[in-house]
C-alpha cells in the first residue's frame, strides 16, 4: 500500500506541474500578449515581452514531459480496474501530448519571425506582423485538436477512477464532466466558431475544479484505503 500511495503522490506532483505551467501560459503569456485580430499589437507585445514568451515555451515543455510521467503512472495505478480501458486512456492522453508538442512549433515561429535573420528582409514589417498573428492563431487551433484526444482520455480516466476503490466515486464523475467540457470547447468551436468565447468560458470551470481536486487528492490523500478483499488485487498489480 505504501508503494501504491507513493505512485499516487508522484502522479500528483506531475499534475501540479502541468496545472501551474498551463496556467502560466494561458494567463500570463497567450492571455496577455495575444490581441485577437490585431497583428501589430500582438507582434509588439511579443517583442516587448520576449523573455515572458520564451518562458511560455519552457512551460509547455514542462507540461509535455510531465504528461508522459503522469500518464504512464496512471496506467500503472489503474490498470487493475480494467486493463483495456487503461490502455486506451494512456494511448489517447499520450496522443494529446504528442499533438500538442508538435503544435509547439507554431508557438515558436513568432520568435523566429521577430528575431529574423537576413533571409526575412524580403518581408515588410506589416507582413512579419501578419505572419506572427497567423502562427499564434494556428497554434490556438492546434490546441483545440489536442483537446479532442484529451477529452476522450478524461472520459476513460473518469470511468477508471469511478470504478476504482482507490478514489471517491465523485472524483470520477467530475473528471468525466471535465471531459465533456473539453469536447464542447474543441468540437463546438470548430463547428460553431461564432460561439468561441462562450464555449471557452463553459469549459474553464469544470476543467479546473475536476483536475485541481484530483491533483490535491493525489498529493494530500494519495489513495483511499480499499476494502480488505481488494488488497490482494492491488498487491498483485
Amino acid at each position: 500500500m505504501n508503494a501504491v500511495k507513493k505512485t499516487a503522490r508522484t502522479i500528483g506532483v506531475f499534475y501540479l506541474a502541468i496545472f501551474f505551467a498551463n496556467m502560466f501560459v494561458f494567463m500570463f503569456v497567450s492571455g496577455s500578449l495575444n490581441v485577437p485580430g490585431d497583428a501589430a499589437a500582438t507582434a509588439e507585445n511579443i517583442r516587448a515581452s520576449e523573455s515572458l514568451y520564451r518562458g511560455g515555451v519552457v512551460s509547455y515543455l514542462i507540461v509535455f514531459l510531465s504528461e508522459i510521467g503522469a500518464t504512464i503512472l496512471l496506467y500503472k495505478l489503474l490498470s487493475p480496474v480494467n486493463k483495456t480501458v487503461a490502455m486506451l486512456m494512456m494511448a489517447t492522453r499520450l496522443m494529446q501530448a504528442a499533438v500538442h508538442a508538435a503544435n509547439l512549433i507554431n508557438f515558436i515561429f513568432p520568435l523566429i519571425l521577430l528575431n529574423g535573420g537576413d533571409y526575412l528582409t524580403s518581408f515588410t514589417p506589416d507582413q512579419i506582423n501578419s505572419l506572427v498573428l497567423l502562427f499564434t492563431d494556428v497554434h490556438y487551433y492546434g490546441v483545440l485538436v489536442s483537446e479532442a484526444f484529451f477529452a476522450v482520455s478524461l472520459f476513460l480516466l473518469g470511468y477508471l477512477v469511478y470504478k476504482s476503490e482507490l478514489f471517491p466515486g465523485i472524483m470520477g464523475i467530475m473528471l468525466a464532466i471535465a471531459g465533456a467540457s473539453y469536447v464542447l470547447d474543441s468540437f463546438g468551436i470548430f463547428l460553431m466558431p461564432q460561439y468561441q468565447a462562450l464555449f471557452a468560458n463553459i469549459m474553464i470551470a469544470p476543467a479546473i475544479i475536476a483536475e485541481l481536486s484530483f491533483t490535491l487528492w493525489l498529493l494530500i490523500k494519495g489513495i483511499r484505503t480499499p476494502k480488505a478483499e481488494s488488497r490482494q488485487v492491488i498487491a498483485t498489480a
